[in-house]
């Protein structure tokens, strides 16, 4: 089995859910951890389109919280709010679907699309603090200056780390769209 048939649709799952295993633990990572990628696993699922993926990482996403909690990470962002993580993730996937549209890997395409990742991100950004904010108890004093010099400490690393494996994932497919290419080329020299 070659690269591009390992990604294709029915072995998609295996490297998406392995990512978010691997980094979900740590949202946003630290010297010993990377990132979370689940806004970009969610992207990347909805991307490919296998809509029984959607459910399946929603589940795992709660089993890891639930794992790595009882292991002894903190359970701050466990409130009320946390249901308001479905509709963050299926901003992503709704993303990756509309993406998916596009065949090419042209600039103009790219660019489109990075609009598409940029505003997806940030919508999810805002359901998934602005629900925590409003929803957990945790902050029922909280005015709109606090609010905002909170959003500026949270939103960057929150979209730069989801930009970055999406970047990342888009170049591993350019790379495998390659391959055949590149495999007949060398073939002729």
């Amino acid at each position: 089995m070659n690269i591009k048939q390992w990604l294709q649709v029915e072995y998609l799952p295996i490297p998406l859910i392995a990512l978010m295993t691997l980094t979900r633990f740590h949202h946003f990572g630290d010297v010993l951890h990377l990132p979370d990628a689940s806004l970009a696993v969610f992207f990347f699922a909805g991307f490919y389109r296998k809509k029984a993926l959607f459910p399946f990482l929603l589940v795992l996403a709660g089993l890891i919280d639930t794992i790595a909690i009882s292991n002894g990470t903190s359970s701050w962002c466990v409130s009320p709010a946390y249901v308001f993580l479905i509709p963050t993730y299926a901003v992503m996937w709704f993303a990756g679907r509309y993406c998916s549209v596009f065949k090419s890997l042209k600039p103009t395409e790219l660019l489109m699309q990075f609009g598409v990742i940029a505003l997806a991100t940030s919508a999810a950004f805002v359901i998934s603090n602005g629900s925590f904010y409003v929803l957990s108890g945790r902050y029922p004093d909280l005015s709109w200056g606090q609010y905002f010099s909170r959003v500026a400490m949270y939103y960057p690393p929150y979209v730069s780390s989801a930009l970055i494996y999406m970047i990342l994932g888009y170049g591993v497919m350019k790379l495998v769209k390659s391959l055949p290419a590149l495999a007949a080329s060398h073939k002729e020299v």
